[in-house]
């Protein structure tokens, strides 16, 4: 051995130091915790009747990990409304923005995947966007003006869905895709309250039901073509 080597401290880790270092590398960080923890918990109980020791507490974090992330509980909740936007804008590219699909079958599956996720919880949830902007409307304008801006997004999408499906034959030239998208989106959160309200997945299966066997403006082309399957 060296006379360097004898003046320096040994470097090497005992797996037990190993060990101890993955646990501290692989475990989440607080804010992570209270924005994974406390969207869950906010969409369970609602934003108001959830309290900032409730979120720290679901998170199992100190509560000055809280103050350290956020500056007001409306920035947290403009943050889980991000964290839930990223999930429902994944959905959105699957199915409406999904070239890749026939337009309405894609305008189908994206209401029944919403409809399978509100399943999940026997109704309970609702949607986040829904139920933020009927209870923390009056709260936060941040929060109400960028959930209004997700629902305008949600909008764009079904009328790129629907002017799809007019240049693919499915829906009548003269559909006006901004007025249909708009009723469509607007249609569909209020029958995921109601079926919040009754526990129950009919509204929304209902409005399905409406929507594509009487409200969608069929293309005369599209229609003899379906006559003519059901004739042979």
């Amino acid at each position: 051995m060296s006379f360097r080597q004898a003046q320096e401290p040994s470097l090497r880790l005992t797996s037990t130091t190993d060990v101890r270092i993955f646990r501290v590398m692989s475990r989440p960080s607080n804010k992570e915790q209270l924005l994974s923890d406390g969207l869950r918990l906010v969409h369970q109980r609602g934003f108001g009747a959830s309290s900032v020791r409730d979120i720290v507490q679901a998170a199992g974090v100190p509560q000055g990990s809280f103050t350290n992330h956020f500056a007001s509980k409306e920035a947290f909740g403009l943050e889980i409304l991000e964290r839930y936007r990223e999930m429902t804008s994944a959905a959105v590219s699957a199915t409406l923005r999904n070239d890749g699909l026939p337009p309405l079958r894609r305008l189908r599956a994206w209401i029944d995947g919403q409809l399978e996720y509100l399943r999940k919880e026997d109704m309970r949830r609702g949607c986040l966007y829904g139920n933020l902007s009927a209870e923390a409307s009056e709260e936060s304008d941040a929060i109400r003006t960028r959930v209004a801006s997700v629902f305008a997004e949600n909008q764009a999408s079904v009328a790129y869905c629907l002017e799809a499906a007019i240049e693919a034959g499915e829906l009548a030239p003269k559909t006006d895709v901004q007025e249909l998208g708009g009723f469509i989106v607007s249609s569909l959160q209020g029958a995921i309250l109601v079926a919040k309200s009754q526990r129950s997945p009919i509204p929304v299966e209902r409005f399905r039901r409406v929507l594509f066997q009487r409200l969608l403006p069929r293309s005369t082309h599209a229609a003899n073509r379906r006559s003519r399957r059901v004739g042979r």
